[in-house]
């Protein structure tokens, strides 16, 4: 490049101003290679002053030049035609024969002969190629041979192009100089102490430079958007239960929502239990009574599941399956107070279920919750929080089907459509809590509890496009990914 620097200066030097173009073919060098040499030596300062120019001109195309060089298309058509008539469908299957066939008739070259299958025949001898003949003066610079409406249809049919290219003129600055002095790029103390900082010339700073990326961390995008479900939540007037107890007991985590003892969601293919602390006994003894009652022989208004329950199986430790055994902790803390308060309750942290992988199922996954307890609340009250919920989420392709909890009537699946998977995949689950959960807890018998829960990682698919949860936990998660998705943006 220095090389080349230098040259550019002695040819300046010799013819002032020079323009860019002109350099190029006088060095036989490319010209943007010219142009950064330039820039080059305007970093060292005033030493040439460089005026952009704009030129327009006219150049053949690829098509253009095929056409110059083998004949126009309907040329080509034309000779492709034999003297005694060729089948229209035949002649088609040619390259570029639509443009070309109607160009020929257009031109009286060609007759087509409808009497049967239909024919084209030639209805002249002879033809002249004006377009080619035209091209190949536009090639050779001879542009104003043509006229403004050919050169309008050649380029209506792509056959020219009209060009524009900067260049530069070039003259002498007010520092020109035939060589380029080294620039010093970082002041050292060494220059300080001498005063040799005065006779050397510095590079530029660039302050608008951006620098080399700093080694950081960056969050994860189920970060992102467990702090925006967050918000979410605390603008509807939710307040956040503790959930940092993954290990729970039995107890907590199924019979205090009234789910039998025999429940296949209990067996150890469905949920991990835990062999080291195995067990727990601190239960409140009254309230352990009431749900040993209510399973065994039923009560307020139920026949419970009439079956022998066992302390045993309550006191299994296990990685909780869903944050809902917090909210029976929390449920229970609301009815041993002197006076009912209406609450509105939400967690999110992870739940673990011994579940087969696949593109939307982990062992591992975070689940959303909430919890509204109020006098008199219905199965409407809780379809309106979750228009408005998931309205702040930004989905609004939701389908309801009926399903089966055991602490939850009526119940109900929240199922959202993916576009990436192309299909509905169930993201919730939702109901309201059932009378031989709640007042057996104490609560009031006239306050209803509506509560929902919702997978923090398929909401998160859906906002980054991701179609394999894979790809969002796990070892085979991409960290660029992780380092370049954006703030996560619900619609709201």
């Amino acid at each position: 490049m220095s090389d080349l620097s230098e040259k550019i200066l002695r040819h300046v030097s010799e013819t002032s101003p020079l323009n860019t173009l002109d350099l190029a073919q006088l060095l036989a060098t490319d010209h943007q290679k010219i142009v950064g040499a330039l820039k080059s030596i305007q970093a060292h300062g005033d030493l040439i002053r460089a005026e952009p120019q704009t030129s327009k001109f006219i150049e053949l195309t690829e098509e253009g030049k095929q056409v110059a060089e083998h004949g126009s298309h309907e040329a080509r058509i034309f000779h492709a035609v034999p003297s005694e008539g060729v089948a229209q469908a035949e002649l088609m299957r040619l390259p570029n024969a639509k443009v070309g066939f109607s160009k020929a008739m257009s031109a009286g070259w060609l007759t087509l002969d409808k009497g049967g299958p239909p024919v084209v025949k030639r209805k002249v001898d002879k033809i002249v190629d004006t377009v080619q003949a035209n091209l190949r003066l536009i090639q050779g610079g001879h542009l104003g041979q043509i006229e403004d409406s050919v050169r309008q249809e050649y380029k209506k049919r792509k056959l020219i192009q009209e060009v524009v290219q900067k260049s530069f003129n070039l003259t002498k600055g007010g520092d020109f100089s035939l060589t380029l002095a080294k620039l010093e790029t970082d002041l050292t103390s060494e220059m300080l102490l001498t005063g040799g900082w005065q006779q050397l010339k510095f590079k530029d700073y660039n302050f608008d430079a951006l620098g080399a990326p700093l080694d950081c961390g960056y969050l994860h995008p189920l970060l992102k958007v467990r702090a925006e479900f967050r918000q979410i939540f605390l603008e509807m007037g939710f307040s956040e239960m503790p959930t940092n107890n993954y290990v729970e007991s039995s107890f907590w985590n199924f019979d205090a929502l009234f789910q039998p003892q025999q429940h296949p969601a209990r067996d150890a293919h469905d949920t991990f239990f835990v062999s080291d602390p195995k067990i727990s006994t601190n239960f409140p003894e009254d309230y352990k009574e009431r749900v040993k009652e209510v399973h065994s022989r039923g009560g307020y208004g139920s026949l419970g599941y009439r079956y022998d329950w066992k302390i045993e199986e309550a006191q299994k430790n296990l990685l909780r399956t869903h944050t809902t055994a917090n909210s029976a902790r929390m449920l229970y803390k609301l009815a041993q107070e002197k006076n009912f308060k209406p609450t509105k309750l939400f967690s999110i942290d992870k739940v673990f279920r011994n579940e087969t992988l696949d593109a939307t199922h982990l062992a591992e996954f975070n689940q959303v919750e909430g919890v509204i307890a109020d006098y008199d609340v219905t199965l409407g009250d809780l379809i309106g929080v979750f228009a408005e919920f998931f309205k702040k989420l930004g989905i609004t392709e939701l389908e309801f089907k009926p399903a089966y909890n055991p602490y939850t009537e009526p119940s109900m699946e929240i199922f959202c459509f993916h576009n990436g998977l192309g299909k509905w995949i169930e993201i919730g689950n939702s109901g309201m809590f059932r009378p031989e959960m709640l007042l057996t807890m104490g609560l009031p018998e006239n306050v209803r509890v509506i509560a929902w829960g919702l997978s923090l990682e398929r909401p998160t698919m859906i906002k980054y496009g991701l179609n394999n949860i894979r790809d969002l936990v796990g070892p085979k998660v991409d960290l660029e990914m992780v380092q370049r998705s954006p703030i996560c943006r619900l619609d709201k």
